[in-house]
């Protein structure tokens, strides 16, 4: 289909498309224009194409639905994100009134040192599991390896940051000098 076709029947079902929209953001009209102009531009761009299985109309609303799904669970991660933000927030001051926050800061920083040295694979693999959530098998599609490859890397992965994690409790020194011992290999 040419895009000259696929914007003309976009055009023609706007109205029908607002209203699928609608309902699938709870009603609410500024979600619902905001997911029909992001479902829009998926199709303009061209990640979202129509490949004749159905008809058009029938398409057209799956790629709303799908894309209402993805704005709400954004939206919910983002306030997950601000609820833990929110929650360290005051962690942090209860810590600072017993000198803890630069540790902890410390902490954080070498935890994301130790995931930057690991592996570009085992880290990408994590990554799309943890952080996308992706099953291990979606993470093979998206790094163009096979599943047994994607799970070893995973398992690998998960086995040095556990390791880490293990002889950072155990030690229980600041974070600056766990990070330049030569002794720890990840």
């Amino acid at each position: 289909m040419d895009d000259n076709t696929t914007r003309s029947q976009l055009a023609e079902l706007h109205p029908a498309g607002y209203g699928w929209a609608l309902a699938c953001c709870g009603r609410d009209p500024a979600a619902a224009e905001d997911v029909l102009q992001t479902a829009c531009l998926k199709v303009l761009q061209g990640r979202a194409r129509f490949d004749g299985r159905s008809s058009f109309k029938t398409w057209w609303f799956a790629v709303i639905r799908h894309t209402a799904a993805d704005e709400r669970r954004r939206h919910w991660l983002r306030r997950l994100r601000l609820a833990a933000f929110g929650a360290l927030q005051s962690d942090r001051v209860h810590e600072e009134a017993f000198g803890d926050a630069l540790d902890c800061e410390q902490r954080q920083a070498a935890f994301a040192k130790a995931l930057a040295v690991l592996p570009e694979r085992q880290r990408e693999v994590l990554h799309l599991v943890f952080y996308q959530e992706l099953s291990i098998e979606a993470a093979a599609e998206v790094l163009g390896v096979s599943a047994g490859t994607a799970r070893t890397h995973y398992t690998r992965g998960k086995q040095r940051l556990r390791a880490w994690l293990q002889q950072a409790e155990v030690s229980h020194e600041p974070a600056r000098s766990r990070q330049s011992d030569p002794a720890l290999v990840l």
